[in-house]
């Protein structure tokens, strides 16, 4: 299924690199690596740096609202038009200011589990 999921978005980028580094991001995306980001999701595909995924990120030419375009259309494909796809964005709260996105809070509620009675926050399954 993930084979036939990447053969369907692969024309979307337009050279073999992006392509199959995208294909190695999603795998360490779905794989049991804790942390997800481009250190580790480069260790998960044998690279020796992250250049790659930074890469794929940041300067790569792909149209990301495409892309999702064509995996919501892989689903609705294998789900029906009666089908439930339930996406969990689970995530855990950053500690810290030294992690990615854990400088001080911008908006007034982007720590849902401090200022959110009440509110149950997704964590992540080890």
């Amino acid at each position: 299924m993930f084979d036939q999921v990447i053969a369907r978005i692969a024309g979307r980028f337009g050279r073999v690199e992006p392509r199959s580094t995208a294909r190695a991001y999603l795998l360490g995306l779905l794989s049991a690596t804790q942390r997800k980001n481009c250190w580790q999701l480069a260790e998960q595909a044998g690279h020796a740096r992250p250049g790659p995924m930074q890469r794929l990120l940041r300067y790569a030419r792909w149209d990301a609202d495409t892309v999702r375009y064509d995996v919501r259309a892989y689903a609705v494909d294998h789900l029906g038009d009666d089908g439930v796809l339930i996406v969990d964005e689970t995530g855990f709260v950053k500690k810290g200011s030294m992690s990615a996105g854990g400088a001080t809070p911008v908006h007034r509620h982007s720590r849902p589990d401090r200022e959110l009675p009440g509110r149950r926050v997704p964590r992540l399954r080890h």
